[in-house]
C-alpha cells in the first residue's frame, strides 16, 4: 500500500516541476506574478479551461484571461489565524502582439483582489474587469 502511494505522490510532483513549453514566436506569452498572494494561476483562456496554469500563450488579437488568485485575509476580531480567499479575476485585452511577453500581476490591496496586465515596456495595458470570490 505504501509503495503505490509514494509513486502517486512522485508522479504528481513531477507534473508541477515539468519545464515550460518553448515560447512560440507566433503567439504572445503571459507570465503570472504576485507579491501579496499565495497563488496566481492561469485558469481559462477565452472561456476554455487550461491544462497548465503557470502561463498563458495566446495568438495575436483580443483575448479574455481568467486567473485564479489565492490570498490570505484576517478571519475575525478574536481569531488571529488568517483564512485563504480564492478569487477569479477576468482580464480582457484587445491587442496581444505575436512574439511579445506580457506580465499579469495580481495583488490583494486592503483585502480586495486586483490584477494588472503589463506589456514588455512595463506599461499597464489592461486591468481586471470582473472579480468573483468564493470566500
Amino acid at each position: 500500500m505504501r509503495q503505490p502511494l509514494i509513486m502517486l505522490t512522485l508522479s504528481t510532483l513531477g507534473a508541477c516541476a515539468s519545464p515550460l513549453p518553448p515560447v512560440d514566436p507566433q503567439q504572445a506569452w503571459v507570465d503570472m506574478f504576485t507579491i501579496t498572494g499565495k497563488l496566481v494561476m492561469a485558469d481559462r483562456l477565452d472561456g476554455k479551461r487550461l491544462n497548465d496554469g503557470r502561463y498563458f500563450q495566446v495568438p495575436p488579437g483580443q483575448h479574455e484571461l481568467i486567473v485564479r488568485f489565492d490570498f490570505e485575509v484576517p478571519s475575525g476580531a478574536f481569531n488571529t489565524d488568517p483564512v485563504e480567499r480564492t478569487c477569479y479575476l477576468t482580464v480582457r485585452y484587445d491587442s496581444f502582439q505575436a512574439g511579445q511577453r506580457y506580465r499579469l500581476e495580481a495583488r490583494a490591496i486592503a483585502m480586495q483582489p486586483n490584477a494588472w496586465l503589463y506589456d514588455s515596456e512595463r506599461r499597464v495595458v489592461a486591468e481586471e474587469r470582473n472579480v468573483r470570490c468564493l470566500i
